[in-house]
């Protein structure tokens, strides 16, 4: 009897190695980036890729959650919602621990979360907090700050894991920390501040004290100087991060800066009812002078 054979052309189509499926997963992180956020490419591009594919997997992780929560599932009831967010972190928590996902997202993110040392105690407040936007309530300041520390600050802390590789400097990792975690809140604040009337749309209010339709000026002028000050404690460590990694932080901070100061500068009124942003050309600008900025801080890192 003869042997039934494949055609050699089959036979050479061999299931992708674990290296090509982890660069796979990466390229589909590096797409929901490219997709959703002009602000965050134009920064991520300046990144060597040994990081960028770090930083991408993290966005892509953020958001899906935020997909589950407000995008494309936000129709659905809140229970629905629940569960699938439930299961994505499941997903996210048993991909860090095996090594693998079928999910492309938590297998992307899994790898950078192995590598540069992102556990537990960085996802879980996140998750935390993406949970109480499926059912919002009116936040307290003392909620509030916990909303910003899991759906922002600790987003800055896992960024700041992948700018070091994992390797972050003890001797600085306590400024560096603060500074990561405060460019974070500057940046959810200037969200908060942006999105006021879609949030409002939403039965949400993120303005501690201030009613979805009582946005004043004065409000605007005080949350604008806490964001300020925010900013400011960012930029104080920047030159405390690798070289390398500075123009995309640089970028960031100057794009989020420019925003802030063009919610400074509107009525009150029309925050209330109107998106902010910065024009693309304004951006493209702001990105090339952030790149001219002289750097201080020693190359070495």
């Amino acid at each position: 009897m003869f042997r039934r054979t494949r055609p050699a052309a089959a036979k050479a189509q061999l299931p992708p190695a674990p290296v090509e499926y982890t660069r796979t997963c990466r390229a589909a992180a590096a797409e929901v980036l490219a997709r959703y956020s002009t602000s965050f490419s134009l920064a991520v591009r300046t990144l060597p890729r040994v990081v960028r594919i770090h930083i991408t997997a993290i966005y892509a992780m953020a958001r899906v959650a935020d997909e589950i929560v407000d995008g494309s599932m936000h129709r659905l009831p809140a229970a629905q919602r629940s569960a699938e967010l439930d299961a994505f972190e499941h997903r996210i928590a048993t991909a860090v621990a095996t090594g693998a996902s079928a999910d492309i997202i938590a297998h992307a993110y899994a790898a950078t979360a192995r590598e540069v040392g992102i556990g537990p105690a960085e996802w879980e407040p996140f998750f935390a907090s993406m949970r109480a936007d499926i059912s919002p309530a009116v936040h307290t300041e003392e909620s509030i700050a916990d909303y910003i520390h899991g759906s922002a600050e600790v987003i800055g802390l896992m960024c700041l894991k992948a700018f070091f590789l994992g390797a972050v400097p003890e001797a600085d990792h306590e400024r560096l920390r603060r500074g990561a975690m405060a460019l974070g809140a500057g940046f959810q604040k200037v969200n908060f501040l942006r999105d006021l009337a879609e949030d409002t749309a939403l039965g949400r209010s993120y303005l501690p004290g201030i009613s979805t339709d009582g946005l004043t000026d004065a409000d605007r002028d005080r949350i604008v100087t806490d964001i300020d000050a925010d900013l400011a404690a960012a930029d104080e460590v920047i030159e405390l991060l690798p070289a390398r990694v500075r123009p995309a932080v640089r970028i960031a901070h100057a794009l989020f800066a420019e925003l802030n100061r063009t919610l400074a500068t509107t009525p009150a009124v029309q925050i209330r009812t109107q998106r902010m942003r910065v024009s693309n050309p304004r951006k493209l600008a702001i990105t090339a002078c952030a790149l001219r900025r002289p750097s201080t801080g020693g190359e070495s890192r």
